[in-house]
């Protein structure tokens, strides 16, 4: 019977002090984005460095590692099994004695339920009596309440409340270093499309010099020109040329930095391809400053401060007197034993437990530092809320004014592009010179290359909006 018992308490204690694992939020890796796509979209290398950044998983194994502590805090509040015994071998007594207990703290007031068994067999001299049981032992069950200090909160209370406030801080602090991983992903992204564009109108004027140098070659073999013609359109094509070769170079830089960003599925850097710019550019993440502003940085600070709250109501907890009740239910089974009929029938024992310190210095000089804490971290974080707010007026207000730009810009474009087409014309019929249609040309090129920065211009701030208004969707993060 006896080891019945006791089979049952280890089977308790054991069941009770299992955690599911499965339960805690512990983030998988994602899935690995192809390197591979006929054209690098914006989208696609926001998804692709969303999952294969290394700052990115370097902060999703911060959040891990704080996952872990959640886990050790909640370790305060596991059920233990605990259990003694002893036999005197030699001697006028021969008193054997075995108390198993379960214990289980109590999240809301501070105490712990528990429940126990015992059971002893001889005899025992009178100053071990309450080691005397009846035949078949005593099971009790008690609890303890904490009335006063730790009733509202206590040390475990407050671990397991860090320990959640370090989760959330950790994961917002992955999605600000994914923020700012996704803005420099979308800088190298714009740098390397940008090089592309000019590469490609470069390499527009260096075809319109090279069709030229035919028909002048042609027109100078029939008499119909000098050959001084030929040797200036000469010169243009080699500044034209120069200008094609210094823009290969940048797009080839461009795309070596964005390779950082654009990895394959063993995560590592993959240069894009020349074939893989796009069409055209992309689209700005935000045109307008959106209805909401969710910054990470400022989520953390608001975390923090209610942190330093609950500090704050632990430090006035130690000022307060210690009272505890305690209450326990015991009951002797079987015949009665050699300890008497003293052991037979309920047993029920109230009590408490009062302490108060005479002086208060030490926890009255937390509960200070804890003030003073809090109200720092209440006007750093008024600043900072202050900042964000100036900063994403100060971007769409940039974001407005290169809007206005960039339609001035396209007026601009469209003359140009005009006059350069008549000063074609008048070449032709000899009304023009190869100088002042060169310059023409170059200056409807000039114009479309300022037009380029401008929306460029226009896509960074869109991002620069999203980045600091903390729209994670538009950065191709959840």
């Amino acid at each position: 019977m006896r080891s019945s018992l006791l089979r049952a308490l280890l089977l308790l204690a054991t069941g009770a002090m299992a955690v599911p694992l499965a339960a805690q939020e512990i983030a998988p890796l994602p899935q690995v984005a192809r390197a591979d796509a006929p054209v690098l979209t914006v989208e696609a290398l926001l998804a692709n460095s969303a999952r294969q950044s290394p700052q990115i998983l370097e902060a999703l194994a911060k959040r891990r590692m704080a996952d872990a502590k959640r886990l050790t805090a909640e370790g305060a509040f596991d059920t233990v099994f605990s259990a003694e015994g002893g036999s005197r071998l030699l001697g006028y007594y021969g008193g054997t004695y075995t108390d198993a207990k379960v214990a289980r703290p109590i999240e809301d007031w501070g105490g712990q339920l528990y429940g126990g068994y015992r059971v002893s067999s001889g005899r025992f001299p009178i100053y071990e009596d309450k080691n005397y049981t009846n035949e078949l032992g005593e099971i009790r069950a008690g609890a303890v309440f904490s009335l006063l200090r730790d009733r509202m909160i206590d040390e475990r209370r407050f671990g397991r409340v860090s320990a959640e406030a370090d989760q959330a801080i950790a994961d917002a602090e992955r999605q600000m270093v994914a923020i700012g991983v996704q803005r420099k992903a979308l800088d190298a992204y714009l740098a390397w499309i940008g090089a592309g564009q000019r590469l490609a109108m470069h390499r527009q004027l260096l075809a319109l010099a090279h069709e030229r140098q035919r028909g002048l070659k042609r027109t100078f073999e029939a008499g119909l020109r000098p050959r001084i013609i030929l040797t200036e359109n000469e010169q243009v094509l080699l500044r034209r040329q120069a200008m094609v070769v210094q823009s290969e170079q940048a797009l080839a830089s461009a795309a070596n930095t964005l390779s950082l960003y654009w990895r394959d599925g063993d995560g590592r850097p993959t240069v894009p391809h020349a074939r893989q710019l796009p069409a055209k550019l992309p689209a700005p993440l935000l045109t307008q400053r959106p209805d909401t502003v969710q910054r990470p940085d400022l989520m953390v600070a608001q975390l923090r401060q209610r942190l330093v709250r609950d500090r704050l109501a632990l430090d006035r907890n130690a000022l307060l007197p210690r009272l505890d009740l305690q209450m326990e239910v015991a009951r002797d089974i079987g015949n009665i034993g050699p300890g008497g009929v003293s052991r037979s029938g309920n047993d029920v024992r109230v009590g408490f437990k009062f302490s108060l310190p005479l002086q208060q210095r030490t926890a009255q000089g937390k509960l200070m530092q804890t003030q003073a804490e809090l109200d720092g971290n209440s006007t750093r974080a008024q600043w900072l809320d202050e900042q964000i707010r100036a900063e994403v007026e100060g971007i769409s207000i940039a974001l407005d004014a290169t809007g206005r730009l960039i339609a001035l810009s396209q007026q601009e474009r469209q003359r140009a592009e005009e006059m350069a087409a008549a000063e074609r014309r008048r070449f032709e019929m000899g009304a023009s010179d190869l100088f002042l249609l060169n310059t023409r040309e170059e200056n409807a090129a000039n114009v479309a290359l300022s037009l380029l920065d401008l929306q460029l211009k226009q896509i960074a701030a869109g991002a620069d909006l999203a980045a600091a208004s903390g729209q994670l969707e538009k950065l191709g993060l959840e």
